[in-house]
């Protein structure tokens, strides 16, 4: 059986608390920490003087010690979870699989819509630029729960599913 890792919590400057691994705790505790949004994610960063003016770091960043070209995708949609097994290194196409819905739309699942003049909701995802429609549907978690699995045939392990209440 796996060993659990403890985990700590990071007071940020603004009062939010950012969770790590115990491992990583005393070692993140040396920088004083505060909170960056970014779209509709808020992020625990610090701010660092370097040749080209004041930089922004995000802490997950760190803990991954990821370069400049790789993005890091947290796995529960939690920017202050920053425990790493809940981190990953993605491309920024796999980061964008995995991203909440945050523009208001007819439904409240990710790729449905309501269509008027077909009086059914569209179901619908789109992968590497293209719009994929996945048929009409009567009922609104129908068009969900297609939606779910076209993203994990498109997505695999950075699908973000629409929580339909089960399977039908």
């Amino acid at each position: 059986m796996d060993k659990i890792e403890e985990l700590k919590g990071i007071l940020l400057s603004d009062g939010r608390i950012t969770w790590v691994d115990a491992s990583d705790y005393d070692w993140l505790r040396q920088w004083k920490w505060h909170t960056t949004k970014s779209t509709n994610t808020i992020y625990a960063s610090r701010n660092i003087n370097s040749n080209n003016g004041r930089k922004t770091l995000l802490m997950h960043r760190l803990i991954l010690g990821l370069m400049s070209d790789t993005e890091c995708d947290h796995i529960d949609g939690n920017g202050l979870n920053n425990r790493r097994s809940n981190l990953r290194p993605c491309s920024h196409q796999q980061n964008a699989f995995n991203a909440k819905i945050y523009r208001k739309t007819s439904s409240e699942f990710r790729g449905v819509s309501w269509r008027k003049g077909t009086d059914k909701w569209a179901a619908y995802i789109k992968f590497n630029g293209q719009q994929i429609h996945l048929g009409f549907f009567a009922d609104e978690v129908d068009a969900a729960r297609a939606y779910n699995g076209a993203a994990m045939k498109y997505f695999g392990v950075f699908a973000h599913l629409n929580n339909t209440g089960g399977s039908k």
